[in-house]
């Protein structure tokens, strides 16, 4: 439920699932990470659907970065399964916490950046939006998480409009949560019943975190994420394991 009040008040609390897993079950890396994967599939659809439905992803520009990202994260997110299955249960713990703290620091970056004066938007070329997907993908199926905690971030540093940052990074988020639920299902990697007993209170959580959206300031969530965030990753990183 936490994740998916983190998903529709500030982005990146995705990330609370993947971490939740790791520390409170004994579950190998790789159940983890595809447990965790298999519930972005609907908070990816729905968003996708929701943007369709506005327009944004109907746009020549959002089509073309979506399909870009859709495209890497095809390609990527598998090499993220394979590396976690690669690597040891105490590794993953290091990993994901460096990865939880580079998190915290682009969600307080972004928040300080927003707060200031407004930057001319543009257009990403298509080869740093490859880029950018391919990254994103592979970090994404490695720990299991949703691809617009880090996408967004990074394109809106990049001067991308907000909606389009948005709308683009929905389709890649379905791609990655749909290749990396068929990767780690073919290594029997998916605690399918545990997927259903997170998922639910997920779901939930995201329609609990639309409406706290609407009432407290976002500034507030987005530093309280990135402070929490920031308390855990030494955490994942160094007891964790």
């Amino acid at each position: 439920m936490l994740a998916g009040i983190g998903i529709t008040t500030v982005g990146p609390g995705g990330v609370l699932m993947t971490i939740g897993l790791f520390t409170l079950t004994a579950l190998p890396p790789p159940v983890v990470a595809g447990t965790s994967i298999v519930t972005h599939i609907a908070t990816g659809l729905a968003g996708t659907l929701s943007y369709v439905r506005s327009g944004h992803l109907r746009a020549p520009a959002t089509r073309r970065m979506a399909s870009i990202l859709a495209l890497t994260a095809l390609a990527a997110t598998p090499l993220g399964v394979l590396i976690n299955a690669r690597i040891s249960h105490r590794l993953f713990g290091v990993l994901l916490g460096s990865f939880v703290g580079a998190i915290a620091v682009v969600v307080w970056h972004r928040q300080r950046r927003s707060a200031t004066a407004e930057q001319p938007e543009r257009a990403l070329g298509a080869g740093p939006v490859a880029i950018i997907g391919t990254v994103v993908a592979i970090a994404s199926g490695l720990f299991g998480v949703g691809g617009p905690m880090m996408t967004v971030p990074i394109l809106v540093a990049g001067h991308v409009p907000i909606l389009l940052a948005v709308a683009a990074a929905q389709a890649q988020s379905l791609a990655i949560a749909t290749v990396g639920t068929i990767g780690y299902a073919a290594c029997s990697s998916i605690d399918w019943r545990l997927a259903v007993c997170v998922g639910v209170p997920e779901i939930v959580g995201v329609i609990i975190g639309w409406k706290i959206a609407r009432r407290v300031p976002s500034h507030r969530l987005s530093y309280a994420l990135a402070l929490i965030l920031l308390a855990l990753a030494p955490y994942l990183a160094l007891c964790g394991g």
